[in-house]
């Protein structure tokens, strides 16, 4: 093979278009970065060399490097979630360094800093379209906050801490997939699989026959219960062996906690660096840092919002524990004066089937993925206009299971595409679920000729699988989920930006981003919507209307526990990058047992470790920012509070602000600031009222 390889040698180095997944080998990876970072620094020193404050040659040509290196990088960390191999990892390992200081030297260029600073102070400055001045403000501060201004040792050391914090993301996340991998229950007789639906039951003789159990039935078993939350999540659900509920839960906090796989020392570690990096560029502390490119202006602001929302919640969830109580000692149960972390899910289910009398499970058969995909794509055509279909074949994938979709405008010309990866492969992909892009929307030029580059987007959920012929019968939780993914997906996807660094999600305050998606979780309690998609997957049959009203009465369900389980991560986040002192007496841990006591209303176990699998925070960009999900959510709560204002019937009107919605909070993207954007949308600031109201908690 030559010095440089050709994209045909290397498909690591095609650089623009879809991934060719299937040729994308993992020892291809260490070639294809050292050739790639080596040209992409050529061409970096050439634009420094050559640079002028202008926005064609300062921001175009750097957005021709930042772009090919997105490309490549991007697909790497897209098949370290859903396809993580040992010998991926080892790969990823060994480039990681590389591309990190190659961020770091891109960040830090001064020549660039100057040339966006002199463009910002320009004549021309004016002449810019809103989305480039955003762009241009953008690069000022993500330079100053990337340690454009540290000189010598400081630099050094800045660098240095970016370098290990990257890697210490990467093994943090790599011990929760394996302590999550490492532990199963293997279940062998009917007493032990009592209460258990026949849903989990298959997934579980699935799961044995998957390990060798080749004979094992959902009648019969073996049934291999694990800690991926399909398999987990229902189990404590339903599992009437409170012993068996104990041992599963016990695993599931202590996950990545002790022996190989212990997360503690690296928390210790990261919180200290970051610590560490924002003071080095000014900051008192790392919150300080993460809020400097939020939406919130401070971290008295966030700490009010939390506040808040606490005092609307605490109560509510003291009373849904006693009433959990109350309702368990009714049915006779032993353990109920001393309800337990894993008696909560099994209890909370029973009561709700009781009082709604309905069960999760009775809702699954009605449904079935494929019709879910219509009632959304339904709702899209009917908010925004757009028609979503089926282009499987047309894209490379990384898995059978992974679909192909295309978005088309009113008038039939496609505006974007999107990759579905629906169900859950505890082997190989990472748990929960989360939006990507894989290609973003942008005017680009070649040989002479502009064309506007239309976006891609990943999806990827982890419910349950299609089992023993039947489809993926979801639960509602499941249909919530989607919705919230393809919400982030419409915003990445119908952005009318034409600057790449301003479409879509890209620069998007933070905590901002989650509007769109929350937005979309609202629809799955809208008449129209659900009875478009829920029915029964072998009758054809629609939901019953009892169903529908049962599932409005449950929404409501036990919210102030669940509100208050969201501030209580928010709140111990905050704490740890904004009070705590690493070298203090206090441990992470300790600071979540301190601030549960007015978070929770039952105390975690002495040995929960929650933050060692709380990868939003150590593994992913959450960190000070997973306010952002309350945050967000009081923005699109009050958004689609302008839909019911209008009547969720009204046809005429729901289209128009289906319109407007779609011209400002989907198509602005980063191009200019969310409020501004919010209050294009709305006519006036947000407020908590209609988050409240949907809680049942104002």
């Amino acid at each position: 093979m030559s010095a440089t390889a050709t994209i045909y040698q290397n498909p690591l180095l095609q650089g623009r278009g879809l991934p060719p997944f299937a040729d994308i080998k993992p020892d291809k990876v260490e070639s294809a970065f050292s050739q790639l970072l080596a040209e992409l620094e050529t061409q970096l020193i050439t634009l420094e060399a050559n640079v002028q404050p202008t926005w064609k040659d300062l921001v175009e040509p750097l957005d021709k490097i930042t772009e090919r290196l997105s490309w490549s990088w991007g697909i790497l960390n897209h098949l370290m979630g859903v396809k993580n191999s040992p010998e991926l990892r080892t790969a990823y390992e060994k480039v990681q360094p590389q591309v990190v200081q190659f961020i770091n030297t891109l960040g830090q260029s001064k020549p660039l800093y100057n040339a966006f600073k002199s463009l910002h102070t320009s004549d021309t400055w004016k002449t810019l379209e809103s989305a480039q001045q955003r762009i241009v403000e953008a690069a000022i501060r993500d330079a100053q906050l990337s340690g454009v201004g540290l000189e010598g040792e400081a630099r050094e050391r800045f660098n240095s801490i970016k370098m290990e914090l990257a890697e210490l993301a990467t093994k943090f996340s790599n011990h929760v997939l394996d302590a999550t991998k490492a532990f199963s229950l293997t279940l062998t007789s009917k007493t032990e699989i009592e209460g258990l639906p026949i849903s989990l039951l298959s997934l579980a003789a699935q799961a044995a026959r998957a390990e060798g159990e080749e004979h094992a039935t959902p009648e019969n078993g073996p049934w291999r219960i694990t800690l991926d939350f399909p398999s987990y999540g229902p189990f404590m659900q339903h599992s009437a062996r409170r012993d068996l509920r104990e041992k599963l839960y016990k695993a599931y906090v202590t996950r990545a906690s002790e022996g190989e796989f212990d997360n503690k020392p690296l928390i210790e570690r990261i919180l200290e660096l970051r610590q560490e990096l924002a003071k080095l560029i000014g900051f008192e502390n790392f919150a300080q840092l993460s809020l400097a490119s939020k939406m919130a202006e401070s971290v008295q602001a966030v700490e009010k919002l939390l506040e808040e929302l606490r005092q609307a919640s605490y109560d509510a969830a003291v009373k849904d524990l006693a009433a959990l109580k109350a309702f368990a000692k009714a049915k006779g149960a032993g353990e109920a004066d001393n309800l337990q972390h894993w008696d909560i899910s099994f209890w909370a289910e029973r009561q709700r089937e009781e009082k709604f009398a309905f069960t999760e499970e009775e809702l699954r058969p009605y449904f079935p993925l494929p019709q879910v995909l219509d009632g959304l794509f339904c709702l899209v055509k009917r908010l925004f206009g757009v028609t979503v279909t089926p282009a499987d074949g047309q894209a490379p994938i990384w898995h059978e299971d992974v679909r192909y979709f295309q978005i088309a405008d009113e008038n039939g010309s496609a505006i974007a595409y999107f990759y579905l990866d629906p169900y859950s492969r505890p082997a190989e992909k990472r748990g929960g679920a989360w939006m990507d892009a894989c290609i973003h929307r942008g005017k680009v030029t070649e040989n002479g000729i502009t064309i506007v580059r239309l976006p891609v987007a990943y999806l990827m959920c982890n419910q349950t699988p299609p089992v023993d012929g039947q489809p993926s019968l979801m639960t509602f939780d499941e249909v919530e989920t989607l919705f919230h993914e393809f919400g982030h997906g419409l915003h990445h996807m119908l952005t009318k930006v034409d600057y790449t660094g301003a479409a879509g999600i890209n620069n998007v305050e933070w905590d901002a981003v989650e509007l769109p998606s929350q937005f979309m979780e609202n629809w799955c309690y809208d008449r129209t919507t659900l009875f478009g998609m829920a029915k029964h997957y072998e009758t054809g049959e629609s939901l019953p209307e009892h169903y529908y009203q049962k599932l409005l009465a449950a929404r409501n369900y036990m919210s102030g526990s669940a509100m208050l389980r969201q501030i209580h991560m928010s709140c111990v986040d905050l704490e740890l990058h904004y009070r705590y002192n690493p070298r203090g007496e206090e441990s992470p841990t300790d600071v979540r047992r301190r601030l549960a006591k007015t978070t929770s209303v039952l105390p975690p176990l002495p040995e929960d470790a929650f933050l060692c699998a709380f990868g939003h925070v150590f593994e992913g960009g959450y960190a000070a920012g997973y306010y952002s999900y309350k945050w967000a959510e009081v923005l699109s709560a009050d958004a689609f509070a302008a839909f019911e204002e209008a009547g969720l019937e009204n046809v005429t009107a729901i289209q128009a602000i289906g319109k407007r919605y779609r011209d400002t909070v989907l198509a602005l993207g980063g191009s200019n600031h969310p409020m501004e954007v919010f209050k294009s949308f709305r006519g006036r600031e947000p407020s908590t009222t209609a988050l409240l109201k949907h809680n049942g908690l104002f």
